[in-house]
């Protein structure tokens, strides 16, 4: 018998009808639509995976996760030689424009990027009138939206729906223009949220000092941030920066899918960010430790997270099934950190609730290793930061991902506007019936009540 030649491909043989197809594998996936061919009753099969547990939707050159490893590279850079030799400014680089900059393009980028730091004066009075207890999150939000507002000429809805395609000159302005305006916004947020009036970027700063100087300056002649604390913040921001089609990543190509300008996709992925299973995840690491307080605790909080009574937070990914890199290196910066602004008590339950995960049977089992989220909140708040601040903290190097994968699918030729496709499991058709010859039957949602004027339903119709 002749041995079988091996093909790249997978045969797919549907029950109903008896058919055979035979689909190619490319780069270790299947195209969705060949299942297409599949037809019975007018309609092919359709791919059901709710929520993207294992659809790929792009190609993609900008990072790579091994997660089975533990391994996070960006444009093939280990993430651990960039966090240790590189700054922020120019790991943005990379990522957005595909390779480390060289000496004088990345002089270009920096002079360029810190150029762009002052906002317009009108968006500074529009963020002054947000009530004094705003979520900094909101404020950021809302505030990156009302910039394309300012710039009709970077509009596709104004001048028209290719510029970004056609005008690169006019593509890495709003680049500029987002990376440098960004860390002022935010340190305007905090700024509002303790009442002090906003400082303007300062001269001869780098990108994260001038954010910290920002946030912090008062009436201090020549004040600058405390160097260890810029780089232990700059490193978190590279750590940060991209992470490959994360929930607020999708949601930047989904919206930039449409050809709407950037500032409106930066603002529709941060309020994806915004959400507390994504960029508040650190927040609630932050509470379950204070809720634990001590290390005596610990041993009873494992036991009542075995016995599914509580909820380990910091724990797990979607995707690594091993030591998240990050937290490897963010746990070294966490200590760094201490050793300027004092030691943060809450880390010695931090410690004590790593040390019995990693060696219990039951998180082993599970592949429940320390991600990204567990360290850096209580960096943050070692800092100083209120934790309603962290979002914004994440937000921040975010944006050169976000703007990375904009860049990406505005030049992929094969793009097109995003459409997912739903299973219908409703009802089937059903003819009209008039209000008045309904049949009564109990109110299933439930309304606030408001001293209104009562109108009859009849008017409301």
């Amino acid at each position: 018998m002749a041995p079988t030649i091996a093909r790249n491909t997978i045969t797919v043989s549907d029950n109903r009808t008896g058919k055979t197809i035979e689909i190619p594998i490319e780069n270790g996936a299947v195209p969705a639509t060949a299942f297409q061919q599949l037809k019975k009753d007018k309609q092919g099969i359709r791919i059901f995976d709710p929520a993207y547990v294992n659809t790929a939707v792009v190609n993609s050159k900008i990072c790579e996760i091994d997660g089975d490893e533990g391994i996070l590279r960006y444009r093939g850079y280990p993430i651990e030689q960039l966090a240790e030799n590189s700054n922020y400014l120019e790991v943005a680089y990379l990522l957005i424009y595909g390779e480390l900059p060289s000496r004088q393009q990345y002089a270009a980028w920096y002079s360029n990027v810190m150029h762009h730091t002052f906002v317009h004066t009108k968006v500074n009075e529009m963020m002054k009138s947000f009530r004094y207890d705003a979520h900094p999150m909101g404020m950021f939000i809302s505030s990156v939206s009302a910039m394309s507002t300012f710039h009709p000429e970077a509009n596709p809805a104004l001048a028209g729906n290719d510029i970004y395609k056609k005008d690169i000159q006019l593509r890495n302005k709003q680049i500029a223009r987002l990376m440098g305006k960004v860390p002022t916004i935010a340190a305007n947020c905090y700024r509002h949220r303790i009442g002090r009036s906003y400082n303007d970027p300062a001269d001869g700063m780098g990108y994260t000092e001038n954010f910290l100087y920002m946030m912090d300056h008062l009436n201090e002649p020549n004040y600058k941030p405390n160097p260890k604390l810029v780089k232990a913040l700059d490193v978190l921001f590279i750590l940060h920066a991209d992470h490959e089609l994360n929930c607020s990543t999708a949601a930047m190509r989904h919206i930039g899918s449409s050809l709407v300008d950037p500032y409106s996709a930066v603002a529709g992925a941060a309020s994806a960010l915004y959400g507390p299973l994504h960029g508040g995840a650190n927040e609630a690491v932050l509470r379950m430790l204070e809720e634990i307080g001590t290390v005596a605790k610990v041993g009873e909080f494992v036991e009542q997270v075995k016995q599914r009574k509580r909820k380990l937070m910091g724990f797990g990914h979607r995707v690594y099934k091993n030591y998240d890199p990050r937290a490897k290196i963010i746990r070294k910066i966490a200590f760094e950190v201490f050793e300027v602004v004092g030691k943060e008590p809450l880390v010695e339950v931090a410690v004590e609730l790593e040390r019995i995960a990693l060696s219990d049977e039951y998180f082993i089992q599970k592949k429940l290793y320390p991600n990204v989220d567990f360290y850096s909140g209580l960096i943050y708040k070692a800092m100083g930061f209120p934790t309603d601040f962290f979002p914004v903290l994440f937000a921040i190097p975010r944006v050169s991902g976000w703007i990375a994968h904009w860049k990406e699918e505005l030049d992929d030729p094969k793009a097109k506007i995003w459409r997912p496709r739903q299973v219908y499991t409703g009802e089937g058709k059903r003819e009209y019936i008039p209000i008045q010859q309904r049949s009564e039957a109990p109110i299933k949602t439930s309304f606030d009540k408001h001293p209104f004027r009562k109108r009859s339903a009849a008017a409301k119709l």
